[in-house]
């Protein structure tokens, strides 16, 4: 009995010690599961994949020095995020075109020296290419074969405005189309931010996608944007309108400066570099001046006039008006100038005056007095949902007399670059992509700076706001 019980024993050892190294040998024999690196949430991995994140980790000696790549020595860097910024009225985009302009001709920037030829591609969520942009580069004597327009997008559910927050993987895929882009100018840098600007976080966050593609693409990057309101005799850098992290993330920070004093020249400041000496700058002046070749169109442009020293603060505030000045201009009368310029064109969509005027930083009540101010009128077709209200100027508003005529005075300027000799236009060849990059050359620009509409004395009401509406 006993020994029938030990044999039963032996054998479950035996039968064990085959199960253990059958395991073994499994184990020994089996082949390690697929590591596949990727992100969390990667929709492309696989079900079962191991997700898997690194970094990279560079020695001092493994990474070759490189000097900046300067476009103009010392103010616009390739592969670098630059910020021109500045109250309503100064010339921003008038500026950031001007220096398009330069390089598309090899033109001479305000020091003398001279830029190298490139492409321009620009992105403007306020001004339209034929009527406002084409204009002006055509005043300033632009190669309009070097300049290129950012259009629509077309995905899955069709055309669309491109947004600079979303699509700029898109943008990357077309820079091929565009020659050999040295600078890209978006306009209003605000665009680019999806959630709140005054964020810190998430205005790197949302940035950074445009900063890498300058650097990948060896370009400039110029984004526009604005000063706040009521931070005159501030530092520079603290005006800038949403969070300090615009002002942080350029490498260069440029700001303007529009004179209280008529006559006087605009500035424009070197406020921060982190890439070369800050401070200093150049003053200019806006005229409007017919294009040659173009009967009845008109556009304006820069005059550069002399170097200025000093800091970017004291600079400013030496020919903006004292915050405790009696006769500061307020809000108002800033809203006022920026909404008699945009609508100088012809009527615009209250909604989009809204929208706009909330990315310059005026609000919306401060719009409406500006309305009044300009003698605008809010002119309703249609009735129902179905209506829409359009702003426009009457033909009694008043018309800032420097918008419509030449300064004699700047007679002596020299033009930012020449206008002869402007290289044939051409299309920018398609493709599949889902950008579309129009050429100046295939834009029929119109003229508008002399246009004011017609119309005759309104008939209307003054709503529960404020706003007169027209009766048609």
């Amino acid at each position: 009995m006993i020994d029938a019980h030990l044999r039963s024993i032996e054998a479950g050892a035996d039968y064990l010690d085959k199960m253990i190294g059958a395991a073994e040998r499994a184990i020994a024999n089996a082949k390690p599961p697929d590591i596949v690196a990727r992100r969390p949430g990667d929709a492309n991995a696989a079900a079962g994949d191991l997700a898997m994140e690194t970094v990279s980790i560079l020695r001092g000696d493994g990474v070759t020095p490189e000097a900046i790549r300067w476009m103009w020595s010392d103010w616009i860097a390739r592969g670098k995020l630059h910020i021109l910024a500045g109250a309503a009225g100064t010339g921003k985009t008038t500026l950031a075109l001007a220096m398009g302009a330069t390089i598309t001709t090899g033109g001479r920037w305000p020091d003398g020296t001279r830029a190298q030829i490139g492409d321009v591609l620009i992105w403007s969520g306020e001004d339209d290419p034929a009527d406002t942009l084409v204009p002006r580069l055509l005043a300033m004597g632009a190669d309009l074969s070097h300049i290129h327009f950012v259009g629509n997008v077309n995905d899955e559910r069709g055309l669309r405005a491109f947004d600079p927050a979303t699509d700029v993987r898109l943008l990357s895929e077309r820079f091929a189309d565009c020659g050999s882009v040295a600078l890209l100018i978006v306009d209003p840098i605000v665009s680019a931010i999806t959630g709140d600007s005054h964020k810190n976080s998430e205005v790197r966050r949302n940035l950074q996608p445009l900063v890498d593609l300058a650097a990948l693409r060896s370009c400039a990057l110029i984004g526009i944007t604005h000063y706040s309101k009521g931070t005159a005799g501030r530092d520079p850098l603290e005006r800038v309108t949403g969070s300090l992290a615009f002002g942080a993330l350029a490498r260069i920070v440029m700001g303007t400066a529009k004179p209280t004093e008529a006559g006087e020249p605009r500035r424009l400041v070197r406020a921060k570099s982190n890439i070369g000496p800050d401070g200093g700058g150049f003053e200019y002046d806006l005229e409007q001046v017919a294009v040659p070749g173009r009967p009845g169109l008109f556009g304006s442009r820069v005059l550069w006039g002399s170097a200025i020293q000093g800091t970017a603060r004291d600079l400013l505030a030496a020919v903006e008006t004292d915050p405790d000045d009696n006769n500061e201009r307020g809000a108002t009368e800033e809203a006022a100038d920026w909404l008699r310029d945009r609508l100088l064109p012809g009527p615009v969509p209250a909604g989009e005056i809204k929208r706009e005027g909330e990315r310059n930083g005026f609000a919306w009540r401060t719009v409406q007095r500006a309305r009044e101010t300009v003698g605008a009128v809010s002119t309703r077709h249609g009735f129902g949902k179905g209506s829409t209200v359009n702003w426009s100027l009457s033909a009694d508003s008043p018309i800032d007399a420097t918008a419509q005529s030449i300064d004699a005075e700047s007679a002596g300027h020299n033009s930012l670059a020449p206008m002869d000799d402007l290289a044939p236009m051409e299309r920018v060849p398609g493709g599949n992509g889902a950008e579309t990059i129009l050429n100046p050359g295939t834009i029929d620009a119109k003229n508008v700076i002399d246009a004011k509409p017609e119309c005759s004395a309104p008939v209307g009401t003054y709503g529960a706001d404020g706003v007169f509406e027209v009766e048609i």
